[in-house]
């Protein structure tokens, strides 16, 4: 197979690999002074957020992201505007609501029988797919969450499992 080559003018390759510095984009709703107060406002915060610990920084996703409504598993009101109230007096119908929307649960092992907690340990080991050192490590660090984000079908199951085993066990 041959290979066609075409040449291109060298006036043609300066001007696209040598060309001004790409220009700002023209706000028409601002005047430059507010647009470069901002810009230098954002490069102060991600400065100081670059001086942030790795601790720190952990600390302020976290922080941030309640600020903007969202937790682990998603937004956490579903709708079109989350953040404008539909009525002032319609508060405990969206607490309701919020409980009603629930899909995620996290299932806590409160505490259990003494004597039945190699069988507690094999169960644990089942439902989470940890090896036999890591299941009883978390068994003896109760109360433990034992397994997050799970369905409720599925956390009622497991629930029901080690409570005959003898274990009380909290559905968060």
């Amino acid at each position: 197979m041959s290979s066609v080559t075409t040449k291109i003018p060298t006036k043609s390759l300066l001007r696209l690999f040598i060309s001004s510095p790409p220009k700002p984009p023209i706000s028409h709703f601002s005047s430059t002074a507010t647009a470069e107060a901002r810009t230098q406002k954002l490069e102060r915060i991600a400065d100081e957020l670059l001086d942030l610990t790795k601790l720190e920084r952990y600390d302020y996703s976290i922080l941030f992201r309640l600020k903007l409504g969202l937790n682990r598993y998603g937004p956490a009101v579903s709708g079109a505007s989350s953040a404008a109230p539909s009525a002032p007096g319609s508060g405990s119908g969206a607490a309701e609501s919020k409980a009603a929307e629930k899909t995620a649960f996290d299932i806590k092992l409160e505490k259990f029988d003494a004597a039945a907690k190699i069988k507690i340990i094999k169960e644990v080991r089942a439902f989470t797919e940890l090896g036999l050192k890591e299941a009883k490590d978390l068994v003896e660090k109760v109360p433990v969450v034992v397994k997050k984000g799970v369905g409720k079908e599925e956390a009622d199951g497991i629930i029901k499992k080690l409570q005959e085993l003898g274990a009380t066990v909290v559905l968060e």
